[in-house]
């Protein structure tokens, strides 16, 4: 899951370095968000064989445990930013947000484990067991598809 959220933020900052107007537009950014997260149901969806009840309840939960993970990573952005961008950070401010960049992956980490317990009530034991595999998977191909338009763009643009 961390991974997966790495992933998209950092396909988003690809994203804003290529394309300047995206950054510019939020609409464009918030739509491209909304695909990628209807594309994420429907893949999630085929290869969990979710029902529609199940849908329902699993992507409300889902969704909720994204949004927070999206705080924690916000957050520890923010104050990363701040101590590298400061000119004048000690070494306690250094160490501090150190520690606070690591924590945040034990946070998220936390909030993971106590969300697999709310999957529980929503998932068979097999779908909960296959959930961090297709999240996984689902970060690849999301990988391979932004690769792919890489290569597009680059190909374009030498012409």
């Amino acid at each position: 899951m961390k991974i997966m959220k790495s992933f998209l933020v950092l396909l988003v900052c690809s994203l804003y370095a290529v394309v300047p107007s995206i950054a510019q537009d939020r609409s464009d950014r918030d739509q491209w968000m909304n695909e990628i997260r209807q594309y994420r149901r429907v893949y999630f969806t085929k290869e969990l064989g979710l029902s529609k009840e199940q849908q329902n309840k699993f992507f409300a939960i889902y969704d909720e445990m994204e949004e927070q993970i999206s705080r924690i990573d916000e957050d520890t952005r923010v104050m990363e930013r701040r101590i590298a961008e400061a000119t004048d950070a000690s070494d306690v401010e250094y160490e501090k947000a150190t520690e606070a960049m690591y924590d945040a992956k034990v946070s998220q980490a936390e909030l993971e484990r106590n969300y697999m317990e709310k999957f529980k009530n929503v998932l068979d034991k097999k779908q909960l067991f296959e959930l961090k595999s297709v999240e996984r998977q689902f970060q690849r191909d999301m990988l391979k598809q932004h690769q792919r338009l890489r290569s597009r763009r680059a190909a374009d643009n030498a012409q």
